[in-house]
């Protein structure tokens, strides 16, 4: 089973969606994690956003990274710039991709305009786990 980390700045909201995602896609055939450099807590709206999806988010904890620093990684996966730039060494052959999501938290408007950004970069990290999953784990591991 495939070990795989995903870091954020604060592990509230991208890095959670993508964390709800990659297990979903994953089928169980992989241990999914997801962590921040700093940790903010879980984002009520992601929560929000990700059960309009029927995935449920609410039980995930906030974790710092420094939490996993024994597990033996395949895939990190960064989605913020500064979690890139900030991410600590992981001992092992982990292989790092990075993908800048907008951070939906600083999202400005009306609630109606706060969450339709909450959605957007829901999407998009919905997209990107659908695709990591297939390009990454084993065609039998997807769920369609």
């Amino acid at each position: 089973m495939k070990n795989i980390l995903v870091l954020c700045t604060g592990n509230s909201c991208r890095s959670q969606i993508a964390e709800g995602y990659l297990r979903y896609f994953a089928g169980g055939k992989a241990n999914i994690y997801s962590a921040g450099i700093e940790t903010h807590g879980v984002n009520p709206k992601a929560i929000r956003i990700m059960a309009e999806d029927h995935i449920d988010i609410s039980k995930h904890t906030s974790n710092n990274v420094d939490e996993y620093i024994g597990i033996p990684f395949d895939y990190i996966i960064t989605v913020c710039d500064n979690a890139n730039e900030n991410c600590p060494y992981f001992p092992g052959k982990g292989q790092r991709f990075h993908q800048d999501f907008p951070d939906p938290a600083k999202a400005k408007g009306s609630p109606d305009e706060v969450m339709a950004e909450f959605r957007k970069v829901r999407d998009m990290i919905k997209t990107y786990s659908s695709d990591f999953v297939k390009g990454q784990l084993n065609k039998e591991t997807i769920k369609t």
